[in-house]
């Protein structure tokens, strides 16, 4: 696969991921324009969430059984419908019925990943995910600046409008862009579902990656919950969109998932699993101080997260090229249960980490977050240990040491 068609795979994981997030910034645009109240608008964010998540479960099994470019291709031009209608939506109820269908079919980079581990070669894979994996974050990190201006400047409907032109214009792209691919699987799509189930079951290193993946999201979703609840309470006095320039630190972590993925090629996915783990430990540490507000706590909170953004996107690289190292035959069914285990668990983050802030405020999200990073860390030791008498003089710091001299 050549570099032209990676860095279309990744513009296009962008605009995917981005059509999940930019509802964020306009859901007040939205309560104004439409004239309900700001719980109502926020109706529109939370259908595209758990329409995304349904569609990770119930369609990207299918990459298994259809020739990518034609799924590619109608996922896309299915989210462009979506979004003219989330364009042109004249009632609230419309707005969430049209915002649904686009998280549903919005999965192309949920696909695209497959595609890619299936058209390159093992020692390429770890860094050709990792430069896929910067589109996702920067479509994440850019979404909600674009469409916050935007749509101050032209009107809610216009992110939209705007995005389905993206989508459409990609769509057409990859028509001729995308090769033809063979589906690697011809069960019934039911078989398929239930495929997801059962390789969680029979696939040791996918319950290993879904666990490292599910714990980590899961402090990652915890902190970035609560961020908006530290900086807007006294400790901080700031506005909420304090958090969406916060937030811009984390495009670092576009240069670093590729550095990343190198590493899980010449290494293997272990080292970088620890050392990703370790820094979410740090993190969690270094995130503490910013109980204390005042610059100190403020640089403290910078620091944090963008170790914690780091160490979490890393991680994905490494658990998502281990597993797609298991079955070449189902590549897609793997991504599947992968991502809907790591998205369950960052949901499960986001309620723990209010319900932690309300106890114990910004220092039990903290010690949240490092009890969660410390579950992977255990299942490391204990992989580790089970190894030992296979790999003599395979240690913890070993892995470390080496990591960091590649790097």
């Amino acid at each position: 696969m050549s570099r032209r068609m990676v860095l279309i795979l990744a513009v296009t994981c962008a605009v995917a991921v981005g059509n999940i997030y930019f509802p964020q910034a306009v859901s007040p645009l939205v309560a104004a324009g439409l004239g309900v109240s700001p719980d109502s608008a926020a109706l529109v964010v939370t259908a595209t969430q758990v329409g995304y998540t349904a569609g990770i479960f119930l369609l990207v099994p299918l990459g298994d059984r259809l020739p990518h470019r034609t799924f590619l291709v109608t996922l896309l031009a299915l989210t462009g419908v979506g979004l003219l209608a989330a364009g042109f939506a004249p009632t609230l109820t419309t707005l969430v019925a049209a915002s649904a269908l686009v998280g549903v079919t919005t999965v192309a980079a949920q696909i695209i990943a497959p595609l890619a581990a299936g058209l390159v070669a093992a020692d390429r894979r770890g860094a050709v995910i990792g430069t896929l994996l910067s589109g996702s974050i920067g479509g994440m990190l850019l979404a909600r600046t674009f469409s916050g201006t935007l749509g101050e400047w032209l009107g809610w409907r216009a992110p939209y409008l705007v995005a389905a032109v993206l989508v459409l214009l990609l769509a057409t792209v990859l028509a001729f862009a995308v090769p033809v691919t063979t589906p690697p699987a011809r069960r019934p799509y039911p078989a398929l579902l239930a495929e997801s189930l059962r390789l969680l079951r029979t696939e040791p290193d996918l319950r290993r990656s879904c666990l490292y993946q599910a714990t980590i999201f899961a402090g990652f979703s915890a902190v970035w919950t609560c961020l908006a609840l530290l900086l807007t309470s006294p400790a901080y006095g700031l506005g909420a969109q304090a958090v969406g320039i916060l937030a811009l630190v984390g495009a670092a972590t576009m240069l670093c998932t590729p550095l990343a993925g190198r590493l899980v090629d010449h290494r293997g996915p272990d080292p970088v699993n620890l050392v990703c783990t370790l820094g979410v430990l740090v993190s969690a540490a270094v995130l503490t101080v910013g109980a204390r507000g005042g610059a100190l706590g403020l640089t403290a909170l910078i620091l944090g997260t963008l170790l914690l953004d780091v160490a979490m996107q890393c991680g994905m690289v490494a658990n998502q090229a281990r597993v797609f190292t298991l079955r070449p035959d189902a590549h897609s069914r793997l991504n599947t249960a992968y991502m809907t285990c790591a998205y369950l668990g960052g949901s499960a983050g986001s309620w723990l980490g209010v319900h932690a802030y309300s106890q114990s405020g910004w220092r039990g999200v903290c010690a949240l977050v490092a009890l969660l990073a410390a579950l992977p860390l255990a299942r490391h030791l204990v992989a580790l240990h089970g190894r030992r008498p296979r790999l003599a003089g395979d240690s913890v710091s070993a892995d470390a040491d080496t990591l960091v001299r590649d790097a």
